[in-house]
């Protein structure tokens, strides 16, 4: 069996730039172990399998660890996918998954991820939580299953040097650190190696959360973010009733063929 596969630097203008996804579009499931497997010999934060169903088109997403509910990269890079080698003239996909429905437009080369907004709430920042990072911060908040850490400045984000065994002991999936920004709105860094990844590059669904926060912080709607991981992101976001939306970019690093042994994974 030979199955196709793309990989799309994510949330970026540059190639080696952004958050890289793999893309897998099937006819039919694959078995979870299967898919599985492939995310962890892809060895990337995220790859993305998406089958039409009916109408419709379903998307799934794996670190190399374990299935997720939800990813904006991987989304991102399933829709540049969808536009370039499945529906060309299409300018809306709309991906069931396990987070609802999920709208991805485009105008030009820019995509808009429509994703559901999710809000925090005050925690009482935990003791461990400065042990791992090394830093008191100003605020901590829980939104879903992960926490936001917000921190005094762009440049303590930037040259945070967490440690990830002790995030990993943390009470939840993954951390977002943020503090306003110098050059836009807010900015981040996202750490989860409990799901396998120590540092994502740019975070989707991250952002979900961190909008409402910096919308209600700042007083505005429209959002301008940069994620300062080491290859970096850039987003624009905004705020819409109870939706986020996420715009930015992708540049294809490659294309090819999974081959398969339908004999060893059990597939006739």
């Amino acid at each position: 069996m030979e199955l196709p596969i793309y990989q799309i630097d994510a949330f970026t203008t540059r190639l080696f730039g952004g958050n890289p996804a793999a893309v897998c579009p099937l006819d039919a499931w694959l078995p979870e172990a299967t898919m599985q497997a492939i995310a962890a010999e892809n060895n990337l934060s995220e790859t993305a399998f998406f089958v039409r169903e009916g109408n419709g088109v379903r998307i799934r997403w794996f670190t190399p660890r374990c299935e997720v509910k939800l990813c904006g990269h991987a989304t991102l890079a399933a829709a540049w996918v969808w536009f370039r080698h499945i529906e060309p003239q299409a300018t809306e996909v709309v991906f069931d998954s396990l987070s609802g429905l999920l709208k991805v437009t485009r105008a030009g080369e820019r995509l808009t991820l429509d994703f559901p907004a999710q809000i925090s709430a005050p925690l009482p920042t935990p003791v461990n939580l400065v042990d791992a990072l090394g830093i008191t911060p100003l605020e901590c908040r829980s939104a879903g299953e992960d926490w936001l850490v917000v921190v005094d400045s762009a440049a303590t984000v930037r040259t945070l040097q967490p440690r990830f065994e002790a995030i990993r002991q943390l009470d939840c999936r993954g951390l977002a650190v943020t503090a306003r920004g110098d050059d836009c709105d807010f900015v981040s860094r996202f750490f989860a190696p409990k799901v396998g990844i120590d540092e994502d590059p740019v975070t989707g669904s991250a952002h979900t959360k961190l909008v409402p926060y910096w919308s209600d912080q700042l007083g505005k709607l429209k959002l301008h973010a940069h994620q300062l991981s080491q290859r970096g992101g850039e987003l624009f976001c905004e705020l819409r009733w109870e939706r986020v939306l996420m715009s930015g970019t992708a540049v294809p690093y490659l294309a090819g063929t999974i081959s398969l042994d339908g004999t060893a994974w059990g597939m006739q």
